[in-house]
């Protein structure tokens, strides 16, 4: 189906495969958008009056900024120490979404040039490489929860985590198109927990009031590493990694595996919480 679209399309044109792709997706997005807006009814506040004069109070550009900054100085210290996992974490995604289908189509398809047959091969096959990956993610997602619960949310977003650096390095020495999807499965594992666990976590350890407020500050340490990847892994791949978007993906292997060794610094306030109550009532006498 791909090479009969592909084959229908002129030179240097937009392959129709990718302009049905695209809008697919925009399709999907804003249907699941206009779903939420449909279908969610919003609990208004149990003190009204105060919430009111709660915005009276931070009405004005200059109050608003006041504001945010007081909630990022007086940022929970769980979510501080997720800062740093989120930081290495989504750095490691980032060096996934920009460079994994060069590097298939370098690495493993052999690609020569950019202009080849082959090449175009191996960026279709990293389409299926990316289809496995967010297969095996929704499969875990529906075990994650109780894994969890068995072994702690700590423990299992490292072991994850180091799944999904496995998985990335473990592509230096992959040559098969097939053995590909080993690596994968290990990135869909790291994956499932990334979507999944800090949220987790983070839910747990903010006050109920701002907690729309700082899970929106959360997203600054997703937003943070895609700018330090977009400004910098071309040049970093460019003047130390030998212009190889394979050395990259590894990096973002490394990126995984050192956020794995960062997360048991993350204070779990529920599971701490959990930790200190008495295993047992005790009998009255």
């Amino acid at each position: 189906l791909v090479g009969f679209f592909e084959a229908n399309e002129a030179a240097n044109a937009i392959p129709l495969t990718v302009k049905i792709s695209y809008y697919v997706g925009a399709s999907v997005f804003l249907s699941s958008v206009l779903w939420t807006v449909l279908t969610t009814n919003e609990t208004p506040p149990k003190d009204i009056e105060a919430f009111n004069k709660r915005n009276e109070e931070s009405e004005g550009l200059g109050k608003a900024l006041k504001e945010i900054w007081g909630n990022i100085v007086n940022m929970p210290q769980t979510m501080r120490q997720l800062a740093v996992v989120q930081f290495f974490t989504w750095l490691g995604m980032f060096c996934v979404f920009l460079y994994l289908p060069p590097a298939i189509a370098h690495h493993i398809f052999g690609a020569a040039s950019e202009r080849s047959e082959v090449y175009s091969d191996g960026i279709e096959w990293a389409g299926v490489c990316i289809a496995v990956y967010n297969g095996t993610c929704f499969v875990v997602s529906l075990i994650l929860s109780k894994i969890a619960k068995r072994i702690s949310r700590k423990l299992t977003h490292s072991i994850c985590l180091l799944c999904g650096g496995a998985g990335l390095i473990s592509l230096f020495f992959i040559h098969n198109k097939y053995l590909a999807f080993a690596s994968m499965i290990g990135l869909g594992i790291a994956w499932a927990s990334i979507l999944a666990i800090p949220y987790s976590m983070l839910s747990d350890a903010l006050p109920k009031r701002k907690i729309g407020i700082y899970m929106g500050l959360f997203n600054a340490f997703i937003v943070i590493p895609q700018i330090v990847a977009a400004l910098g892994l071309g040049w970093v791949m460019v003047t130390f990694l030998n212009s190889t978007h394979l050395y990259v993906v590894i990096l973002g292997g490394i990126s995984f595996v050192i956020g794995a060794l960062c997360v048991p610094i993350v204070d779990d306030v529920a599971e701490e919480e959990d930790d200190s109550l008495p295993s047992q009532v005790p009998a009255e006498s």
